[in-house]
């Protein structure tokens, strides 16, 4: 539920889509498909053509905050966006990562309002959060949840159909960006990779425009199954 603290969030409205704007990107036009729960739109700055945000509709601080029942319908989400990507790049996999705040901005998050990053396929990058000595354990519900309602951060890692749940504490900004960067081209180990730093730059417009035409007309189709 909102209340007067949200009300400075850049998902939430009245600011959502503000960033878009900024940069002459469509906002809520260019939202894919949405639900009364969450909604799916391209990265603001795509790390590659395909990459998109699957955000809670109200406030919620992350996936470590759901019910059972929001959980179990972002699976479903989750779910969706592997059949769009079959079918558009003809891939069986999908990257998704999350960086969950226990804390304000904890975890490596720079928005506190619960969102997935959904890639086309991709591997990598549990091995580079392990190699940072954080190791993880099977990312079910409750595991999840245990790690937000002990108040630490945790960062939700699923690649090549197995998802994982590891430490967050104390991780760099947008961690987990840069380490779907590094693992997408290993010569970008030294950025651009924050999302700040590529917004409305022209290669980064020009994934997030790929991004809509290219699975746009499925999602639409989805719509009407």
């Amino acid at each position: 539920m909102r209340t007067d603290a949200m009300h400075d969030c850049v998902l939430c409205p009245p600011l959502r889509f503000r960033f878009n704007a900024m940069v002459d990107l469509p906002g809520e036009a260019a939202v894919l498909a949405a639900d009364d729960d969450f909604f799916l739109m391209p990265d603001l700055a795509p790390i590659v053509e395909g990459h998109l945000l699957l955000v809670t509709t109200e406030h919620h601080q992350c996936a470590g905050a759901f019910g059972r029942a929001m959980w179990a319908r972002a699976q479903v989400w989750r779910d969706r966006v592997v059949r769009t990507y079959r079918e558009v790049y003809g891939l069986d996999d999908l990257l998704l990562f999350e960086h969950g705040p226990g804390t304000a901005q904890g975890g490596g998050a720079c928005i506190d309002h619960a969102h997935w990053h959904l890639l086309p396929s991709g591997s990598g990058v549990r091995a580079l959060v392990e190699e940072r000595g954080l190791p993880g354990e099977p990312a079910s519900y409750e595991a999840v949840r245990r790690f937000f309602h002990s108040r630490h951060s945790y960062l939700l890692v699923e690649e090549q159909g197995t998802a994982t749940v590891h430490p967050g504490d104390g991780v760099p900004s947008q961690f987990l960006r840069w380490a779907a960067t590094v693992a997408h081209d290993a010569t970008l180990t030294g950025g651009p990779w924050r999302w700040q730093e590529s917004f409305g730059l022209p290669g980064s417009r020009a994934r997030f425009f790929r991004t809509i035409e290219a699975l746009q007309p499925s999602e639409r189709a989805d719509n009407h199954q």
